[in-house]
């Protein structure tokens, strides 16, 4: 009897260990997920930011998350799988046939058995901010009703992405639009030939024309233009929204094939160099001076060089032959690919005109002026990408009294002397306004004049051997 009582008290001693361990582990499991929920949703959706500069939470967003996320891994149950994981954009992807109507921008699923299914999504990547998101388009992806009766047919996936928001900006262009796409091409499609129909919402009339060369790159088929489309178009499948690694970053680890902005800059000569004639923008090369390239701002808000006139005299001195750039929104890109890739120098303050340095040849030499306050920022969005280019980068930092910052509100004032400190929360749109949109710069043209030798020493050896 007493054996029988042990044997019982024993089975109920493991029993009860069992369920400790399973509790245990739930909880453990539960908690894991908590703790990845919070560190997701602790990143920043304040951002309200209305130029080139936005930095609200700037280094955590600048952190890319690994991505393609395993949830688009697993096999396929739905028809409809989005991933919103990434505090940078959302990605849907409907796995079958798909109907797009234009006037209500929507894709419908096709012969789908499964429950209605909706998911909305913005197919533009700046998902954490709150000011340029609001007036991004939503897409509709449902897999009911009915879908409409297909009208054209196209016998290669969809990918969709909005050109809205920051458009116009040549900057944001790059760094919202473009690089995502070639980010997102080959994370999904890495193993095959580009053969996809690009699908764009919120297009301005001017862009499919100014980056045509550019999206032949992408695809053979014509770009839809979802405001201008009249009919339904069907696809096999389809991808909602571009994938990006933070400003103007590419990170060959989170790609399924390793690619660098060197492979940008190939796909950029390949649509570019065919046309690369020098024309409006471009004088005949001196073969004794090599050639520098001044972004000018005159027209621009904020950042234009007080002192130009004499900075061009200098720079002349130096011994450089001197162009002065200006490009417009209207500027062929061609041309200007031909200007800065037969130049061998180029200089500028701190804008999106700085993003034609991508045109630059590898080993040219890229000087950022960089006003005050705007130090993490030149560095994220030009700094970074000029050195994955081999470019000979450095910035030439302004002191307070090359700041017009500095008679506006006193050299004393914090928002000179310690511009950082109210950065530490975010930029807010009243400061990000001061600092780029008021600020102007006049150069201390004795300093610089040191860093001007310095170019020209490294231009001239690069002139020396690549012509």
């Amino acid at each position: 009897m007493k054996k029988t009582i042990s044997c019982r008290a024993a089975t109920v001693a493991l029993a009860a260990l069992c369920l400790f361990f399973i509790v245990f582990e739930i909880s453990v499991s539960s908690t894991s997920r908590f703790l990845k929920y919070a560190a997701t949703t602790t990143t920043t959706y304040s951002a309200k930011t209305q130029e080139e500069g936005n930095h609200e939470k700037t280094k955590l967003i600048d952190q890319p998350n690994s991505h393609p996320s395993e949830y688009l891994q697993l096999p396929v149950k739905r028809r409809i799988i989005c991933d919103r994981t990434d505090v940078r954009y959302d990605l849907c992807s409907i796995n079958g046939p798909t109907v797009l109507d234009p006037p209500t921008s929507t894709f419908f699923t096709m012969g789908s058995a499964q429950p209605p299914q909706v998911e909305k999504v913005q197919p533009y990547p700046r998902k954490f901010e709150g000011f340029i998101m609001p007036h991004i388009r939503n897409l509709t992806l449902t897999s009911g009703p009915q879908s409409p009766p297909c009208k054209v047919r196209h016998s290669v996936p969809a990918l969709v992405f909005s050109a809205g928001g920051y458009t116009g900006n040549f900057f944001h262009d790059f760094n919202d639009g473009f690089i995502p796409l070639f980010i997102t091409v080959n994370t999904i499609f890495p193993d095959q030939e580009i053969e996809i129909v690009i699908v764009v919402s919120e297009a301005p009339n001017w862009w499919p024309s100014k980056y045509a060369d550019l999206l032949a790159m992408f695809t053979k088929y014509p770009i839809i233009i979802l405001k201008n489309a009249t009919t339904t178009h069907c696809f096999p499948s389809a991808t909602i929204g571009l994938i990006s690694h933070g400003f103007m970053t590419i990170n060959q680890t989170l790609l399924p094939k390793p690619k660098s902005f060197m492979d940008f800059r190939v796909l950029l000569e390949k649509a570019y160099g065919p046309k690369a004639q020098p024309k409006v923008l471009t004088s005949k090369p001196t073969r004794s001076r090599p050639r520098l390239v001044l972004a000018d701002r005159e027209m621009a808000h904020g950042r234009m060089i007080m002192n130009q006139k004499q900075l061009i005299r200098l720079i002349k001195k130096v011994g450089f032959e001197l162009i002065v750039f200006n490009p417009k929104r209207m500027t062929p890109l061609h041309e200007s690919y031909a200007l800065l890739n037969s130049s061998h120098a180029m200089i500028g303050v701190h804008g999106a005109a700085l993003t034609h340095s991508f045109f630059l040849r590898p080993g040219s030499v890229f000087v950022q002026v960089v006003p005050i306050g705007i130090e993490w920022g030149a560095y994220a969005f030009f700094g970074r990408m000029a050195r994955s280019l081999d470019l000979e980068y450095s910035e030439y930092k302004i002191g307070v009294n090359e700041s017009s910052l500095a008679d506006k509100y006193g050299k004393e004032n914090l928002l000179i002397k310690d511009p950082f400190a109210l950065q530490k929360t975010g930029w807010p749109p009243e400061v990000m306004n001061i600092y780029l949109k008021e600020q102007n710069v006049k150069l201390d043209l004795e300093r610089f004049k040191s860093c001007l030798k310095k170019a020209y020493t490294k231009a001239t050896r690069f002139m020396e051997k690549n012509g």
